[in-house]
C-alpha cells in the first residue's frame, strides 16, 4: 500500500502507518527545511512537495492511506486555545480535508494533541443563510464555556454560543466525505514509555462506491494560514540512499505491564524514575542518555538525544549530525513528533474496533419483549 504524508516532521506517524498497513510512503509534505532534510534522509525516494497549501492535488500521485498530524498550536491546551479556525496554524486542517476530498485515499490516518477533543472549532456561516452568524470566527468564546459545547444530538455546532469541538468538526468533515472513522485517546505511558504524553489518533476509512462524486459541504472550504506565494512546491529529487527494511526501523519492545526490577545503578542514578526508566530501557533496547544539558550561563537544558530515547527512536533518527539542526531545532521537532510505538498501538486498536478484515455482520435484529 501507498502512504502520502503531510506535516511530516521526522515520520514518526509514517513508522506506525507503515508498520500497521505494510505499506510505504511514496511522498510527503513538510514546510520546515531543516526537518525535511530529517524526513528525506530516512526516505530517500519520496519527493518532498513542500508547502500544503500551495499543491494542486489533482497532479499528485495517487495513494492508499493519507496521513498527517496537522499543526496543534491552536488547539494544544498549552496555548491561547484558539481553535480550529481559518487564518489559524491548525486551521491548515481544511488543507488536509482538501487532500482527502481529491486524492480518495481508501485510509486516512490523523494525529493530534489531547487539546482536540476540547479546543472549538469556528467556522463561517453556512451557506445560504444570512440570518444567523453560526460558528462566526468571531463568535464570543468566553462566553461559551465547555460544557456548553455540543449540547444536545441534534443541534450540534447549530448557535456561535454553542460551537462544535475541533474534533467534532474533523469527524464531521470525514463523514462529509462518506468515511467512517474510530477515534481512541492514549498516553505514552500506556505502552511504556516513561512520560504521558496524552495524543488522539482518528483513523478513517473509506466506505463510498463511487468516491469520485462525493464532496465536502461549500461552507467547510477555507484558506489557512500559510496560503500566499509558492514555498517549495517543487518536487525534490531523491538521492536514492538505502534504507533500512520497516521491521528494523523501530527499536524492538516487550509488553509495557511486565514487571521490571531497575538495579542499585539505576536507582541512584534516576531516583523515584527508575522503574520506569528501566522499562523503557528494555523496550528501546538501549540505555537512556544523559537527561541534560548543562551550562554555566544558561543553566541545565534538556539534551536532544534523551528526547530523542523517549520518543523510543533510534539513536540518531533527528540528533545526528548529518542533519545539521541545532539543539534547538532538534528539540522542536522532537516535541511537535510522534512515538511511533504509541501511534502502532491506537491504530491496531483502532483498526481491530473497525473490523474490517471480516464479513460484514448480519442484518440486525430487534429483540422485543421476552425476547420476541
Amino acid at each position: 500500500m501507498r502512504v502520502g504524508s503531510l506535516f511530516s516532521g521526522y515520520g514518526g506517524l509514517d513508522l506506525a502507518v507503515e508498520d500497521v498497513f505494510h505499506a510505504r510512503t511514496i511522498w510527503f509534505s513538510e514546510i520546515n527545511e531543516p526537518i525535511a532534510r530529517v524526513f528525506s534522509h530516512h526516505w530517500p525516494d519520496a519527493p518532498n512537495l513542500g508547502d500544503i497549501t500551495t499543491i494542486d492535488w489533482n497532479t499528485v500521485p495517487p495513494v492508499d492511506i493519507l496521513c498527517g498530524g496537522f499543526p496543534c498550536q491552536d488547539v494544544s491546551t498549552v496555548g491561547k486555545m484558539a481553535g480550529l479556525v481559518p487564518g489559524t496554524r491548525s486551521g491548515l486542517w481544511t488543507h488536509m480535508a482538501d487532500a482527502i476530498e481529491t486524492l480518495q485515499p481508501q485510509w486516512v490516518v490523523i494525529e493530534n494533541v489531547r487539546g482536540l477533543l476540547s479546543a472549538r472549532a469556528i467556522r463561517a456561516n453556512l451557506e445560504g443563510n444570512d440570518n444567523e452568524q453560526r460558528n462566526s470566527r468571531h463568535a464570543n468564546l468566553d462566553t461559551a464555556p465547555p460544557c456548553d459545547v455540543e449540547p444536545d444530538l441534534w443541534h450540534l455546532g447549530e448557535t456561535e454560543r454553542r460551537p462544535l469541538r475541533a474534533a467534532g468538526a474533523v469527524l464531521g468533515d470525514l463523514a462529509d466525505l462518506r468515511y467512517d472513522a474510530q477515534w481512541i485517546g492514549l498516553p505514552a505511558s500506556a505502552i511504556g514509555a516513561p512520560h504521558p504524553r496524552y495524543r488522539v489518533f482518528i483513523l478513517a476509512h473509506r466506505t463510498f462506491s463511487n468516491a469520485a462524486r462525493v464532496r465536502r459541504v461549500p461552507w467547510r472550504r477555507e484558506f489557512a494560514a500559510g496560503q500566499g506565494e509558492t514555498r517549495d512546491h517543487s518536487a525534490q529529487p531523491s538521492d536514492h540512499r538505502p534504507r533500512p527494511p520497516r521491521t528494523g526501523r523501530i527499536p524492538a519492545s516487550r509488553r509495557a505491564r511486565e514487571p521490571v526490577e531497575p538495579d542499585r545503578a539505576a536507582l541512584q542514578r534516576w531516583g523515584r524514575y527508575a522503574e520506569a526508566v528501566t522499562l523503557w530501557e528494555q523496550r528501546t533496547g538501549r540505555r537512556a542518555p544523559a537527561p541534560a544539558i548543562l551550562s554555566d550561563t544558561a543553566g541545565p537544558r534538556p539534551a536532544p538525544e534523551f528526547v530523542e530515547w523517549l520518543m523510543g527512536l533510534q539513536a540518531g533518527w533527528v540528533t545526528h549530525a548529518r542533519f545539521g539542526l541545532t539543539a534547538s531545532q532538534q528539540l522542536a521537532a522532537l516535541g511537535n513528533g510522534v512515538l511511533p510505538e504509541q501511534a502502532i498501538v491506537a491504530l491496531r486498536v483502532s483498526r481491530t474496533a473497525m473490523n474490517w478484515n471480516v464479513e460484514p455482520p448480519p442484518p440486525y435484529r430487534f429483540i422485543g419483549p421476552r425476547g420476541t
